[in-house]
């Protein structure tokens, strides 16, 4: 039965790449520290990717709200 949970399990390709490299390196070393490093700044480009979008729905969103105003000329 563990064997099956095992085989459904799904591993992110990017988290499984450098969980990989964590395993090659010692835990003092400068290349772990290079990694903890990277990972910091690929969770950050996510994070800035995830905001810009985020702040592309908000703006379409404001605009559809806006609806002309009719105004009548004498």
């Amino acid at each position: 039965m563990a064997r099956k949970k095992e085989e459904e399990m799904v591993i992110c390709p990017v988290g499984k790449f450098f969980m990989d490299l964590q395993k090659l390196s010692l835990p003092k070393s400068k290349f772990f520290e290079h990694l903890d490093l990277s990972r910091i700044e690929f969770l950050k480009a996510i994070r800035s990717l995830a905001d810009e979008r985020i702040e592309s729905f908000e703006k379409k969103r404001s605009r559809q709200g806006k609806k002309a105003t009719k105004i009548e000329v004498t």
